[in-house]
């Protein structure tokens, strides 16, 4: 399965530790959010362009606003 996702300015706790939720979807469609705690870059990655593209987040949708507890897994 292969998605794409950006991230949002919402930050949720989940079992304990504080996450960035990220929306995107599936290549067939289907929406999808992730709550992500840590992201890096790998060795000999340009850290300063990704801290760029990492800083340009948007606001959540209102489907994470009202984020369900039934959703996290």
């Amino acid at each position: 399965m292969k998605i794409t996702i950006e991230n949002t300015t919402k930050v949720v706790e989940a079992d304990g530790v504080q996450c960035r939720v990220w929306e995107g979807q599936t290549e067939t469609g289907v929406k999808v959010q992730a709550l992500i705690p840590r992201i890096a870059v790998g060795p000999g990655e340009d850290v300063s362009q990704f801290e760029r593209e990492l800083s340009e987040q948007r606001p959540p949708s209102s489907l994470v606003d009202a984020w369900p507890l039934r959703m996290i897994l």
